[in-house]
C-alpha cells in the first residue's frame, strides 16, 4: 500500500478538476465529466470517481478549447490559482485563429463597444438638437 510521501497518491477526478480551477464547483466537474466531455490518458471516462494521479494526461473540451493537461500532483484543496497552476502542466495546442473558425463563427460581426441603443440621456440631447424646446 502506497503511503502519503511516495508520490502514489490519487485523487477523484471530479475533486481534481475543482482543485486545479479548471470548473467552479464539483458538481458542474461531474457534469461535464458524464457528458463524456473528458479522456484520461486517451480512454474516454464518464464516471467522476475515477482516479487520477501524478503522470495522468486529461484530454478536455472546456470553455469551446480543447485543453491537454499533465498532472503532476492531485492536490489537497482548492487554493489560489498560483497554486492551482502548480498541479498541472499545460500541454494544450495553441488556440484557433480568428480566420481558421467556421463560417457560421467568422460571419458574426464584431460591434465596438458602446453601439447599441442610446441612454436616455443621450436620447433627450437628441432630442433637444431635433425640435426645439416650445416654451
Amino acid at each position: 500500500m502506497a503511503g502519503p510521501d511516495t508520490g502514489l497518491r490519487k485523487e477523484r477526478l471530479d475533486r481534481f478538476l475543482f482543485f486545479s480551477r479548471a470548473v467552479k464547483s464539483r458538481t458542474l466537474a461531474q457534469k461535464i465529466i458524464e457528458s463524456g466531455a473528458i479522456r484520461v490518458n486517451s480512454e474516454r471516462t464518464e464516471r467522476s470517481d475515477h482516479k487520477v494521479g501524478a503522470g495522468d494526461v486529461l484530454t478536455m473540451s472546456l470553455h469551446g478549447r480543447i485543453l491537454v493537461w499533465r498532472i503532476l500532483d492531485p492536490g489537497t484543496r482548492r487554493g489560489p490559482a498560483s497554486e492551482a497552476q502548480g498541479l498541472y502542466e499545460d500541454l494544450s495546442p495553441p488556440p484557433v485563429p480568428k480566420a481558421e473558425k467556421s463560417p457560421y463563427e467568422a460571419a458574426i460581426a464584431e460591434r465596438p463597444a458602446g453601439a447599441g441603443r442610446p441612454t436616455k440621456k443621450e436620447r433627450r440631447d437628441t432630442d433637444r438638437l431635433r425640435v426645439p424646446d416650445e416654451e
